[in-house]
């Protein structure tokens, strides 16, 4: 097999290469002067299975257009499968029509991998399960659950009664699944969002005095809406409040929000390249998904069950 890393998370692609014991793939992706994306790869790769390591995430377009021309390069050079490997699978969000005459811009991304010429994608958390149909190509949707329980019963002191919390309605299957694995209770928070980027919480439905609560949810954007709920959340009670997201896309000034906010601790995945501000922070960590990345990478070279990973 090969494996390739684009330029939008280095640092996830040399740890998925060393877990795999495969050194990555010798590549020129670079800019040209007016920012055009050029790509050369400087080894051979025909009748190869090659692995594209790269995330949509910000810069999203300029990623996008990276993966694409390194996948139209592949093709080109012959390349016998390409997988493309999206950790973060960025235009998620925009799953269907919100109003008229608005696009759906994630059925639109997955027609352009496709048309690249990538053979199959493997990816995790996605923020909709619908887009899986969006691909006339098999898709892995990877989840970051197992890594989170592992985690979570690695830090909870003897003792503390957990409580997972989902963050919204549209939430309850993630978390639900979260708390059947921890063996923990389950509670909801009802929000009402006026605008985009702006929410406003509501209600919570469950009881979460004296319990150490865990939030957990697939994107975390401006952090509005965690923050929120971890106020909420301690003053109906709770002992503490942590929050487990697998993406942490924190544009703006997330991670100050964050900061500031009761939240003791927000885990993320490595799925989207740490910034300067989350790696100092004093209240944001991030866990590395490279083994399990490396894990399914290992099980489609050789056509084993991805799905088995999660039983």
């Amino acid at each position: 097999m090969k494996v390739i890393a684009g330029n939008s998370n280095r640092p996830l692609a040399e740890a998925i290469s060393a877990a795999l014991n495969v050194p990555l793939t010798k590549a020129n992706i670079r800019r040209f002067s007016d920012m055009e994306v050029f790509v050369e790869i400087l080894e051979n790769v025909r009748g190869e299975d090659v692995f594209v390591v790269q995330s949509t995430s910000h810069p999203a377009n300029d990623n996008l257009m990276e993966l694409l021309v390194t996948i139209d390069a592949l093709k080109r050079g012959s390349a016998r499968r390409i997988t493309a490997v999206i950790p973060y699978f960025g235009y998620a969000r925009q799953d269907r029509k919100t109003g008229p005459r608005t696009p759906i811009s994630a059925k639109l991304v997955a027609n352009l991998i496709t048309t690249a010429g990538a053979d199959r994608v493997l990816t995790m958390d996605l923020h909709a399960g619908q887009i899986q149909g969006f691909f006339d190509i098999p898709l892995d949707n990877l989840m970051a659950a197992p890594e989170f329980v592992k985690d979570i019963k690695r830090t909870t002191p003897d003792g503390d009664q957990l409580m997972i919390v989902s963050p919204d309605v549209g939430g309850v299957v993630r978390a639900r699944a979260l708390a059947k694995r921890l063996d923990a209770d389950l509670a909801i928070i009802d929000k009402r969002r006026e605008r985009a980027g702006v929410s406003e919480v509501m209600n919570i439905i469950g009881d979460v005095s004296n319990r150490r609560c865990i939030l957990v949810d697939d994107i975390v954007d401006s952090g509005g809406t965690l923050c929120n709920a971890a106020v909420a959340l301690m003053d109906a009670g709770a002992k503490s409040v942590s929050a487990y997201v697998t993406h942490g896309v924190l544009s703006g000034g997330a991670v100050a929000r964050v900061a500031a906010s009761p939240l003791q601790e927000l885990v993320t995945t490595d799925s989207i390249q740490a910034t300067e501000a989350v790696r100092v922070s004093r209240n944001v960590r991030q866990m590395t998904i490279s083994q399990l990345m490396a894990e399914a990478i290992t099980r489609i070279s050789e056509e084993r069950s991805v799905s088995s990973l999660f039983d």
